[in-house]
């Protein structure tokens, strides 16, 4: 079975490693990768790419210093490897607009706001799991547990 990959992204080392323990539920299938920027998590993407390492998941904050959150997730759209990835927007400080923006430009899949539920999270990523299976077909016997 080859692994998957989850990336992180959040200008705040803190919030990584939250999120790191939070989705170590994963680390069996997924390798955790994490970013402090879009830009770092751009390079991250294609090295993903060009090794052909499929990329499950982006956690990315919105607010963050260069390219925010939505617009960078918006613009991973555009790749064709990256069709199936989900996305979820983690944001404390984002208003009605910036919701509307990141449903409509970026498509994300989830919605949390900071601080998160470590519990509401992980059911969260178990859901996209089962969609990302099911999309790219691939066995779902082999991600079974990590589903439900």
């Amino acid at each position: 079975m080859p692994k998957l990959n989850i990336l992180c992204v959040d200008d705040q080392r803190e919030v990584l490693a939250a999120l790191k323990k939070d989705l170590s539920f994963f680390e069996s299938v997924a390798v955790l990768n994490e970013a402090e920027s879009a830009d770092e998590a751009e390079e991250i993407i294609k090295e993903l790419g060009d090794a052909g390492e499929p990329l499950f998941l982006i956690v990315c904050d919105h607010v963050m210093p260069g390219e925010n959150g939505v617009d960078f997730m918006g613009r991973m759209l555009n790749k064709d490897d990256l069709k199936a990835t989900k996305r979820i927007l983690l944001t404390g400080l984002a208003d009605q607009q910036d919701t509307i923006r990141a449903i409509n430009d970026a498509k994300i899949d989830l919605y949390m706001e900071k601080p998160w539920d470590g519990d509401e999270l992980l059911k969260a990523v178990k859901g996209l799991l089962v969609k990302y299976v099911q999309e790219k077909k691939l066995d779902m016997t082999e991600y079974q547990e990590f589903m439900e």
